[in-house]
């Protein structure tokens, strides 16, 4: 089990974002297994969803670059129903308003108001693991903003999958995560330290 001070986050693995859903990441939901894994062996577990209006700033209908996704309430804003949130401690949400995105999940808010960076240091947290999707996206600006903030980075480059809207954006996103000072490591990896598994909620 990982120290107290360690922490999971996984960005955005909804519906919407996995195949079949309305901006279906490639192999999203093959990442699904991995994370189930790596929760169990992490003492606290983050997940953050895009929670977004009908009429938010990012979808094409408003001149953003996306179509309609992860829609307040819709089945497509729902966690992977694969997903094991028995292991998940907390659950956060962003993009929210209407007229702003947030790429950030560690800008993400919880029902109190609080962002999840607040609670994760609240909780003496310094170190975080990061997986979800998209690499190129929400997972790259999750831990780029994480590294500002202060905290140790490690990304999870087998418990995420990218967009690619163009070739080899997904590289390039890890490339950027590495050289702002993220450790690239693989679930095997993870797993391997991280030993003694939690307790089923």
């Amino acid at each position: 089990m990982y120290p107290r001070s360690s922490a999971l986050i996984l960005v955005d693995v909804q519906n919407d974002f996995c195949p079949g859903g309305a901006l279906a990441v490639p192999g999203g939901d093959q990442i699904v297994e991995v994370v189930n894994r790596l929760a169990a062996v992490f003492p606290y577990v983050a997940a953050t969803e895009d929670w977004h209006p009908a009429d938010h700033i990012s979808f094409k209908q408003r001149g953003g670059a996306w179509p309609p996704h992860c829609v307040q309430g819709s089945q497509g804003a729902e966690l992977h129903p694969d997903l094991k949130q028995s292991n998940i401690d907390l659950i956060v949400r962003k993009g929210h308003s209407p007229d702003k995105d947030t790429f950030e999940g560690l800008e993400a808010i919880t029902p109190a108001r609080k962002t999840l960076d607040q609670v994760l240091k609240g909780n003496q947290v310094d170190t975080i693991y990061v997986g979800g999707l998209a690499t190129d996206y929400c997972v790259k600006a999750t831990v780029l903003d994480a590294l500002n903030k202060g905290y140790r980075v490690f990304a999870v480059t087998d418990a995420m999958r990218g967009v690619n809207v163009e070739p080899g954006d997904s590289a390039r996103a890890l490339e950027e995560m590495a050289a702002a000072g993220a450790e690239l490591v693989t679930a095997s990896e993870v797993l391997e330290k991280g030993g003694r598994r939690r307790e089923t909620k």
